[in-house]
Order: C-alpha cells, then sequence, then structure tokens
C-alpha cells in the first residue's frame, strides 16, 4: 500500500509545481500589463492638456524603441509642454507626426494616408542621411509640412553633434605618449567607387594607417571605441559622400571625443568652421596631393608642440553629441510656434537643393 502512494505522489506534486509556476507567470503578466497602462493613460492625460505639444514618432528609426514613460523631455532635457508619444491610437490628437525616411523607402512602415488627419496636424519628414543616399522622394509630394535633418536650412535641424562652450575654462589634456599609431580609421562601408576609399588607398602609401570595423575583419565593440582611437595622432573622419553640411559622428565622437586630431573629408572647410573652430581638424582639400597631407601629417607627429596646437579648443569648448531620439523629438517643441501655420512641400526633392 506504501509503496502505491509512494507512486502516484509525483504527479501530484509536478501538477503543483506546474499550477505555482503558472499563478506567477498570470501575475507577471498583469504586473506588466497594469504599468502600460499607466503609461498609457499617462501619455493619453498629458496628450489631452491645452497648452502641451503632442509629437507622436509614427515607427521608432531602425526598429529600436525608447522607453517614453513619464514626461520624458521635462524629466531628462527641461522641456516643459512637450508629450511625446508612439501609441498609434493618439493620432488625431497629435500635434506634430513624425515619419523617419529610412523605413518609408525599404516599405517597412507606410504613411496613413487612409485616416482622417486634422487640419492643425503637421507631418515631419525625418532624414538625417546626406540628400545622395536617399533615393526618390516624388511618392511623398504635398503630404509634409517640415522637414528634419542635419542641415541648418531644414525646418528642424538636428546635427549629430556641436560644440558647447564651457562654464568654466579648463582643459582636457591630451598626451601625445600614448599615441601608438600615425592614423587609424574605422570603416565597414568601403566601396571602391567612394572618393574616401581612393584618398585613403594613396594615403597608405605615405602614411601607416590603422584599420578597424568590418572592411578590416575588426571589429570594436562600442566601450572599446574610443579608448582604440585615442591612441593614434590623426583619425580619418572621411564621410561616404561630399554633400554640404553633412558631418557625422566621424568629426563628433570618432575624433573629438577620442582625443585625436580629425583628418576631413566631405563638405567644404566653410561647413566645417560653421560648426568648429578652424584650427581643430586638417581638411583634405586644403593640400595640393594626399602625399603632401602625408607630409604634413608626418611633420605634425614630429612636433609636439604644433601637434597640440590643435587641441586648444578644448579650453573653451565640450563635444556635445545627439545619439537619443527622444532628445532630438523633445527639441521640437521650443520652437514649434514658429513653424508655418500653412506650409506643405509640394515637391519634397527640393530639400536636396538646399
Amino acid at each position: 500500500m506504501a509503496k502505491w502512494k509512494k507512486r502516484h505522489l509525483q504527479p501530484s506534486k509536478a501538477l503543483f509545481v506546474l499550477f505555482l509556476t503558472i499563478s506567477f507567470i498570470y501575475t507577471l503578466l498583469l504586473v506588466v500589463d497594469k504599468q502600460q497602462q499607466q503609461e498609457q493613460h499617462l501619455n493619453w492625460s498629458n496628450a489631452s492638456l491645452p497648452n502641451n505639444i503632442t509629437i507622436l514618432f509614427w515607427h521608432w528609426p531602425y526598429g529600436i524603441r525608447y522607453s517614453l514613460e513619464g514626461d520624458v523631455c521635462l524629466r531628462d532635457y527641461g522641456i516643459s509642454g512637450c508629450v511625446l508619444v508612439d501609441n498609434r491610437t493618439l493620432y488625431e490628437s497629435a500635434d506634430l507626426v513624425v515619419f523617419h525616411h529610412f523605413e518609408l523607402s525599404l516599405r517597412k512602415q507606410h504613411l496613413p494616408v487612409h485616416l482622417h488627419r486634422p487640419a492643425k496636424q503637421r507631418w515631419v519628414w525625418l532624414s538625417l542621411e546626406a540628400p545622395e543616399n536617399i533615393g526618390t522622394l516624388s511618392s511623398y509630394n504635398n503630404l509634409f509640412n517640415l522637414t528634419m535633418s542635419y542641415h541648418p536650412h531644414a525646418d528642424i535641424t538636428v546635427p549629430y553633434g556641436k560644440l558647447l562652450q564651457r562654464s568654466k575654462q579648463g582643459l582636457d589634456v591630451v598626451t601625445t605618449k600614448n599615441k601608438n599609431y600615425e592614423a587609424c580609421w574605422v570603416v565597414s562601408n568601403y566601396q571602391k567607387w567612394h572618393k574616401r576609399s581612393a584618398v585613403f588607398q594613396e594615403l597608405n602609401k605615405n602614411l601607416k594607417v590603422q584599420l578597424y570595423g568590418l572592411m578590416a575583419n575588426k571589429p570594436l565593440p562600442k566601450e572599446a571605441l574610443l579608448p582604440t582611437i585615442s591612441r593614434c595622432y590623426f583619425y580619418l573622419a572621411f564621410e561616404n559622400i561630399q554633400s554640404p553640411h553633412y558631418i557625422t559622428e566621424k568629426l563628433w565622437r570618432n575624433a573629438f571625443q577620442a582625443g585625436t586630431v580629425p583628418v576631413v573629408l566631405g563638405p567644404p572647410r566653410r561647413d566645417y568652421e560653421a560648426v568648429a573652430p578652424p584650427n581643430s581638424f586638417i581638411h583634405v582639400d586644403d593640400f595640393k596631393s594626399v602625399k603632401a597631407l602625408a607630409e604634413y601629417l608626418r611633420g605634425l607627429i614630429e612636433d609636439p608642440v604644433r601637434y597640440n596646437a590643435y587641441f586648444t579648443w578644448r579650453q573653451d569648448y565640450t563635444v556635445k553629441l545627439y545619439t537619443d531620439w527622444r532628445e532630438r523629438l523633445c527639441n521640437i517643441c521650443p520652437i514649434y510656434r514658429q513653424f508655418p501655420s500653412h506650409k506643405v512641400y509640394e515637391d519634397l526633392r527640393k530639400w536636396k537643393k538646399w
């Protein structure tokens, strides 16, 4: 009799454990659902306030979602009256709806042209790519009211980075003692027809360039990027295309933040000087040949005083990077009232003609 009971206790224990597991999962789902409802309620409540500006992000760039819980703009950036939402049920109450071009171009996302569009609502076309890399825009004619880009003439300008005046004069010390390489370049998108590829091939004949990234089969994890680049005298901040005002994180993060001198190839020198001190970078176009550029760089390596002069800007400025889409959206609200009440891009291709 004892043996019979022992054999039949095991299934009972298993069922009990299964019951506890299911109960735990159910309780956890209830908690998560409650949190989501609270967040949704907060968005609904804030969006309903008359003086608030509601910005609906129709889809997140590259599928990477950020949390919008709480008053993000006020809490993180000191901007009041600005509500960020990604809940499409709030569409009709949104003052602005922002669409990222990349997902639209790949047909991963679609414009809600089938929905009733409130008269006061503005649609914002967003892209941080150079116009030459965007492709055709004719299908978006007569739909968008505002453009959002790195370009200074966009309705909403969102640069990759900028220099901020220091509150107190200081100096981030840059020493040549930890410099092991003459130059370095992190590149994944290597195409032979790019101008930067030809410049690199010629420069590498006269200067030792340490390569990283997929092109060199040496990917750098995020935490190793700046420490690695900091060991180089120069960083090749080469853009994949030469387009007006197109200056990306290659200058701001990879060079300036890493504590190395950027050798830039992109828009004309005047565009760089509009955002950075003229003695903070070296422009490829300033030299009659790539060989002459290499000789100049070697001369700086041999002369620490001249080399260090490229860092004097750090006494007065610090680098500000823009990487969080929430910050970019929050910065729309302070200038919202400046937008024209009636404006539509009949031909969005005109964005390319700035």
